[in-house]
């Protein structure tokens, strides 16, 4: 059944890809509301801005006003907007605490109002914190180790008790590493790929010991739909791919792809609370009939094309 779907956020790198997802794939209408902060633009959009079944709007998840107009006139919410970078937050909490905090109850209490079908929560396998051996699961205790993580706890526990205390059909996503297209030139593989394709040095934090589980961007916008169309209300689910590798693997493997010398490699200090490994459970979404479509090095390839055009 077509929907009319909110997509928060929807001008930064997920929440883009997901728009793209939606109407390439879909027949949905689509509302994308983003307040194009340093991290979203509408060149995210491109190709997609002027589609015959999408709506953009420009302004805050914050504003009540706004936002209430806004969901009055959808049947779901997906919630992609956030402050998504661990080293701003180290260095100054107080826009994550706003934007993922109090921007997710500024939507939940329209949504509340609105009676709407599903709220989807994005979030994050740093809720969790760091894990030495095994995997997390669904069911395992958040314990966030950095202000990021922590506003993006906090939201969770903020979903899961309007699904408690006012039945809202909410569902939350905790998803490992997204890399791809569009992808905010801060983060590790486009800031990495950029700098090998310029021979300029690449940081890297430590010793590059520490373990991250990669997704394609474009397998994490399926999950998530299918979570929305499918998953049950109050539950979460873990999007995970298994392709862990380290940080300095990933490393090698860029500048490998790119044809550039691992002289370039420079090890930095390393950040405070820095996290050893992140592994996510996903026999749970699994269930549902979701799996990686694309392995690393093919989505590291269509990556660096990407960036490279």
């Amino acid at each position: 059944m077509d929907m009319d779907i909110l997509v928060t956020g929807g001008a930064g790198f997920i929440g883009s890809n997901y728009v793209h997802h939606l109407l390439e794939d879909s027949s949905d209408q689509v509302v994308t509301l983003d307040s194009l902060t340093y991290a979203g633009s509408l060149d995210n959009l491109d190709g997609v801005l002027d589609h015959p079944r999408h709506q953009f709007i420009e302004g805050d998840i914050r504003d009540e006003d706004l936002v209430a107009n806004v969901i009055a006139d959808v049947d779901v919410v997906v919630n992609f907007a956030a402050e998504s970078h661990v080293d701003r937050s180290i260095n100054g909490s107080k826009p994550f605490v706003r934007s993922n905090i109090e921007g997710t109850q500024t939507l939940l209490d329209a949504s509340v109002e609105a009676d709407i079908n599903r709220f989807l929560q994005v979030s994050t396998d740093e809720v969790y914190g760091h894990i030495l051996e095994g995997e997390f699961s669904e069911s395992d205790s958040l314990n966030p180790r950095n202000p990021y993580a922590a506003t993006k706890a906090a939201a969770d526990l903020l979903v899961n008790s309007y699904f408690v205390t006012h039945n809202l059909p909410a569902v939350i996503t905790r998803t490992s590493n997204n890399f791809g297209p569009r992808q905010h030139p801060e983060k590790l593989i486009p800031k990495f790929i950029q700098h090998a394709m310029t021979g300029e040095d690449l940081p890297l934090y430590g010793d590059g010991s520490n373990v991250r589980e990669w997704v394609y961007v474009a397998d994490n916008c399926r999950a998530i739909d299918t979570v929305l169309r499918d998953g049950t209300a109050g539950e979460i689910y873990n999007i995970g791919s298994g392709y862990e590798l380290t940080n300095l693997e990933v490393t090698h493997r860029i500048l490998d792809a790119v044809g550039a010398s691992r002289d370039l490699i420079t090890f930095v200090e390393d950040r405070a609370g820095h996290d050893q490994r992140y592994a996510l459970d996903k026999s749970k979404i699994e269930s549902l009939g979701w799996e990686p479509e694309l392995d690393f090095e093919e989505g590291l390839q269509r990556t660096i094309e990407y960036y490279s055009d």
